[in-house]
């Protein structure tokens, strides 16, 4: 296992892991994609390759909708229609081939077994991001924390450090691991340590320009970051 990092700080101790969801802890692609194109085969628009969507996903579903509609076609009316299917389809198949990546389960264990406090931050809907992680990642977490009213997306920090408040941490006691250079830009607005995780939906360099401190190949590799920086 090769890391390649420097030392965050020797001042630092981590108490706490935030996770990103969706390209992160669970492999949603394939669920995404065959609910959006199910709206638009419906609405008689043209569906997307899956691994299009790796570039579609990541800000939330009407921000999803919008980007995979055509353009010319992105009406409210249209917007508004192909969210209304979308939500239906993807609130029964939700779960028909997502599915935790591999090496996420024993992370979440080992790090609970650490004594960290865990939270999911995901721009998904807070109902949605509720069911995945109670059917596929079981009660693990200390703050699910989907979108929530009055909380603008990520890459904006308030919602990241209102979780941190309720996980009753500093900022610079918490690792933020995600997929996304929107997640890697809301852990430095928010003061966490970012990490990118490279078995995601996005590039190394997107996660690095964004401000990415460690990027890892591999989930354990989160649990060696966390190791070196408390110095155990």
């Amino acid at each position: 296992m090769c890391l390649g990092y420097i030392l965050f700080s020797v001042n630092v101790m981590i108490k706490a892991v935030l996770f990103d969801l969706d390209g992160t802890l669970v492999n949603s692609l394939a669920d995404l994609a065959d609910s959006t194109n199910y709206a638009l085969s419906l609405m008689g628009f043209p569906p997307h390759e899956t691994e299009e969507y790796k570039y579609l996903v990541g800000d939330g579903i009407p921000k999803l909708i919008e980007r995979a509609l055509p353009e010319g076609e992105k009406s409210e009316e249209n917007l508004r229609r192909c969210l209304e299917i979308f939500m239906k389809r993807y609130g029964e198949h939700y779960c028909d081939k997502t599915a935790p990546y591999g090496g996420v389960i024993p992370l979440l264990a080992d790090l609970k077994k650490r004594g960290m406090k865990l939270a999911v931050i995901s721009n998904k809907a807070q109902e949605m991001a509720d069911r995945v992680v109670k059917s596929l990642l079981g009660g693990v977490f200390d703050v699910v924390a989907g979108k929530r009213e009055g909380y603008p997306a990520k890459p904006d920090p308030a919602l990241t450090l209102e979780v941190i408040r309720e996980l009753s941490v500093k900022p610079q006691e918490c690792v933020l691991a995600g997929d996304s250079g929107m997640d890697m830009a809301a852990a430095k607005n928010a003061g966490a340590v970012g990490v990118g995780v490279l078995w995601g939906f996005r590039k190394k360099d997107e996660l690095e320009k964004n401000g990415a401190v460690y990027t890892v190949s591999f989930p354990a590799e989160i649990s060696d970051i966390i190791g070196k920086i408390n110095y155990e």
